[in-house]
């Protein structure tokens, strides 16, 4: 699988577990800890890949990306902070809820960037060969990324 299709699966994965948090009661407090620990982890996953293997390999392949990393890196920053937050944070807590919308609004802007904007450019500058190598890299280091948002690089970096 390509470097590029297996973010966007993962975005979609995650689009999925945002809908199904925004149908749920105010009361649904289990069933919304249970959707927001399952976020926190594919999100966790998904910035640890990007930022160890794919950001690095885009600024190589396509230096004129440059700028859109370090963009997507700070947004990454304060996601992984928000996420760390959220795994603390009880279900009960009246910004749990609150909390978890304004993390939604973050990552739909940066998807919707990565998908509209960067991705096609990355895509035409590393090529179909270049862009499998890097699925397979990501797709293997998926399993050992951490499941602590804050371990993930741009916690600390950014």
């Amino acid at each position: 699988m390509d470097g590029i299709v297996l973010l966007r699966e993962d975005h979609a994965t995650v689009e999925k577990l945002f809908k199904k948090f925004e149908k749920t009661d105010d009361d649904a407090h289990a069933e919304r800890r249970s959707i927001a620990d399952e976020v926190i982890e594919e999100l966790t996953a998904h910035a640890w890949i990007e930022e160890q293997i794919f950001y690095p390999a885009a600024r190589e392949g396509a230096p004129d990306t440059s700028d859109h990393v370090l963009e997507s890196v700070e947004e990454h920053h304060a996601v992984v902070w928000m996420l760390s937050e959220l795994k603390d944070m009880p279900p009960t807590d009246e910004r749990f809820k609150a909390k978890m919308t304004v993390l939604m609004e973050n990552v739909r802007h940066h998807v919707e960037e990565e998908e509209k904007d960067w991705f096609p450019e990355v895509r035409k500058a590393l090529g179909r060969k270049r862009l499998v190598e890097l699925g397979e890299q990501m797709q293997k280091a998926k399993s050992d990324a951490p499941r602590d948002p804050l371990a993930v690089p741009s916690a600390t970096d950014a």
